[in-house]
């Protein structure tokens, strides 16, 4: 359980360190676009090298297959309900966006995560490294957009405290359901994980990246993609 808890901590905490540079100081634009992309690189690796093959691998293409589409439908309805609340308030949804996709994306990912070590499989580095480097990019590209819109410094610093609390403890979670529940369940975690990603990168992280760092999105995208990769093919 230790070790649940420690992994949890470390994979969520970048969520609230983003946050917290946010309200240091203004980031170059364009560096966050770099940043953005190279993470949204390294969320591809990790959806095609752990979430899907290991999902495969436990119960087969069915299991993770319908996981993948209540992922990928739950962020899309997620975002479009974020979209309609911030159109009747005139402001951006894009960072909330964001912070949507952080949610649900890190509780399945985390869970999966948890689900690993009490089973014995180990960390997944290129799933850790995917959430690591994805996830301060998201928080200061949510945050900063979140502060430009007019929310309270320290509302933003809840929110994204309050999202890296729930995905530290879908660690937990998962490391004590292991027992309880069958390698379907792992497989359906692993495909609510990539669904909600694969729509997420789409409509929110990868414009995100392109409108900040335009034309040098796809090479960080790739460099982001190949790192990762190399990550999980070495282990």
């Amino acid at each position: 359980m230790g070790q649940a808890i420690l992994w949890g901590v470390v994979a969520a905490s970048p969520l609230l360190i983003g946050a917290v540079l946010a309200l240091l100081r203004r980031w170059p634009e364009r560096l966050l676009g770099i940043i953005l992309g190279f993470g949204a690189g390294a969320l591809m690796a990790s959806i095609a090298f752990e979430l899907w093959e290991q999902g495969v691998e436990l119960a087969g293409h069915l299991p993770l297959i319908i996981g993948v589409g209540a992922g990928a439908l739950s962020y899309y309805i997620a975002a479009r309900i974020l979209d309609a609340r911030q159109a009747k308030t005139h402001t951006n949804a894009g960072g909330g966006s964001l912070a949507v996709g952080a949610l649900l994306d890190g509780i399945p990912e985390q869970l999966v995560l948890g689900i690993g070590l009490a089973s014995g499989d180990g960390v997944g580095v290129a799933l850790v490294v995917a959430i690591l480097v994805s996830n301060l990019p998201e928080s200061i590209g949510s945050a900063s957009d979140l502060l430009r819109s007019g929310m309270r410094k320290s509302r933003v610093v809840l929110l994204w405290a309050a999202v890296a609390v729930v995905c530290a403890l879908a660690t937990v979670v998962g490391f004590a359901l292991t027992d309880a529940v069958g390698d379907e369940f792992r497989a359906v975690a692993n495909g609510f994980a990539a669904g909600a990603l694969l729509v997420m990168l789409v409509d929110s992280m990868i414009p995100e990246a392109q409108e900040k760092a335009k034309e040098s999105t796809g090479l960080a995208t790739v460099i982001g993609f190949a790192f990762a990769a190399w990550l999980a093919l070495a282990a």
